[in-house]
């Protein structure tokens, strides 16, 4: 089986490319069926589905704390 990376509600992850704003750090502010993050450099959200969501992540940077 594939590992997962564990990733919550409002870590902060690094992507694979950066954002055409040139930050590379974003928010997730949304889990489900699509994945919704937002952009720490210009707050632009983005909806992704789970799958291409964990293609396309590279690490987590900041757990958020429950």
């Amino acid at each position: 089986m594939e590992n997962q990376k564990q990733y919550d509600l409002n870590d902060v992850v690094e992507m694979k490319k950066p954002h055409p704003c040139g930050e590379n750090r974003w928010k997730i502010i949304r889990l489900g069926m699509d994945i919704r993050i937002k952009c720490l450099g210009c707050d632009h959200s983005v909806l992704i589905p789970r799958k291409e969501f964990g293609r396309k992540l590279k690490k987590i940077l900041v757990k958020h704390a429950e």
